[in-house]
């Protein structure tokens, strides 16, 4: 709106119109071309199209084969860590079965008993470790005593007190042994 002016009274002012927006619908000026629309881009072509969906194919089956060596890996973990826990819980029945045999008392069927027992635990992959002799290894053993030697020339197992066990590279239970080493 105008402010009404000496000459204008508000009425005259009310009804006055504003000067037309130059850039709107205004008639281009004399030498000025119109603008063109933008022409459309043009749909893709169907080799485009192909390649593409291909690609998109090609990402899903990747995608497929990570998530199922995953699945599948995570399975076998699991199943890992489930016969694991079993054959855990076993070890002290063959720790009986042991002293049972350092003292000559396994025979009859308690003999064809724990024979099966240690049938089964061998076929899950369960191995037992700890030798006399044998170097001492802090990651598989477990020291109970430290005796020194002259004829030692590194620590080493001198009495195994307890078999350890391991299922492939994981170990169960460390071996509790003795250890002999050399003097300081």
């Amino acid at each position: 709106m105008t402010q009404p002016g000496p000459e204008q009274t508000p009425e005259e002012s009310a009804g006055a119109e504003a000067p037309p927006d130059p850039g709107h619908d205004a008639a281009p000026a004399e030498g000025v071309e119109p603008e063109a629309p933008a022409p459309e881009p043009e749909p893709p072509s169907v080799e485009q199209q192909l390649a593409e969906r291909t690609a998109d194919l090609q990402r899903l089956q990747a995608e497929y084969v990570n998530y199922k060596r995953r699945v599948d890996r995570d399975r076998k973990a699991d199943h890992e860590r489930a016969v694991a826990r079993v054959i855990t819980q076993l070890l002290p029945v063959l720790d009986d079965i042991d002293r049972a045999r350092e003292h000559d008392e396994l025979d009859g069927g308690f003999k064809a008993v724990a024979e099966s027992i240690e049938q089964v635990t061998r076929s899950f992959g369960l191995e037992a470790f700890g030798a006399e002799g044998e170097p001492f290894d802090p990651m598989i053993h477990e020291a109970l005593h430290l005796e020194h030697s002259e004829d030692a020339t590194e620590p080493s197992v001198s009495k195994v007190v307890q078999l350890g066990y391991r299922i492939g590279d994981g170990v169960l239970r460390p071996a509790r042994v003795l250890v002999v080493a050399p003097q300081e």
